[in-house]
């Protein structure tokens, strides 16, 4: 099935991206499980739970419902037994084992599988808003020294060889030292921790380097940045922001050129292969 048939239903999770595509989909079914803000009005918002597996596909097939796009940051569901249904009981087992042995990624790619064998089609934001991703080259503010595209590579290489370990999306290098790996707390806590590093291990043009894991589905947990992240690097003293081209999500993509030139960052689109 392509991107374009049929009713779009999205799970919304926190952040600017639901709304976005709420947007490009007026027509689109919105859902947002309970306890999670989405940005979204909640007068059109349709409410689930995990637990109610079953409940929430009777609720994407009578709405004709047949792609499903999620979008947003969902943290790890607490799981209430007492309100499973049939569905959630027969899958809980295997989820289970998904969620002790593996990472974010093994759990979404578990949760594609579901649905797709649900008979609903899982498209990326990017698929739907595919001008919020960049080429490669200079997206905005000055160009890159050697330095900065050297560490780049480095980070690059990095977030590489932890794929496999299902860790995170993001590093930052500054003179080829790494000052720390993205991990379950996200970007503002790695760059929050890099600006509390101590001026002695601080080196200069440091660069935070945003890629998805190696084999990475990218139609559920695509990499972001926005505005936030771009100050968040400047404030951490960083001289350069490097991600993916084609592979990273821009949230507010029009203003990023502008306010990367402002803050005197380099924000640049790297082939990711």
């Amino acid at each position: 099935m392509s991107t374009t048939e049929g009713r779009l239903g999205i799970i919304a999770g926190g952040g600017a991206l639901p709304l976005l595509l709420a947007q490009v989909a007026p027509d689109a079914l919105m859902l947002a499980a309970e306890g999670t803000a989405c940005g979204l009005p909640e007068a059109a918002l349709t409410r689930f739970r995990f637990e109610k597996m079953g409940g929430l596909f009777e609720t994407l097939r009578a709405g004709g419902v047949t792609r499903v796009v999620m979008a947003g940051a969902i943290d790890r569901p607490k799981f209430d037994i007492s309100q499973a249904d049939p569905v959630f009981m027969e899958l809980a087992p295997q989820l289970m084992a998904v969620m002790q042995a593996g990472g974010d990624d093994a759990l979404l790619r578990f949760v594609i599988t579901v649905f797709e064998e649900q008979g609903f089609a899982v498209v990326g934001a990017h698929d739907l808003l595919p001008q919020l991703t960049a080429p490669v080259g200079l997206v905005g503010g000055p160009e890159p020294s050697m330095a900065m595209l050297r560490d780049a590579e480095r980070g690059r290489a990095i977030l590489s060889a932890l794929s496999a370990l299902d860790v995170g999306q993001g590093c930052v290098v500054e003179q080829g030292s790494c000052l720390g790996i993205e991990t379950a707390q996200g970007t503002d806590a790695l760059l929050g921790y890099v600006k509390a590093t101590p001026a002695g291990l601080r080196r200069g043009e440091g660069v935070f380097c945003k890629f998805p894991k190696v084999g990475q589905d990218l139609r559920v947990d695509m990499p972001a940045i926005g505005p936030g992240t771009l100050r968040a690097a400047a404030d951490a003293g960083l001289s350069c922001v490097a991600i993916a081209a084609r592979k990273v999500l821009l949230l507010e993509a029009d203003t990023l050129p502008a306010l990367a030139q402002e803050l005197g960052l380099s924000l640049i689109a790297q082939d990711a292969g």
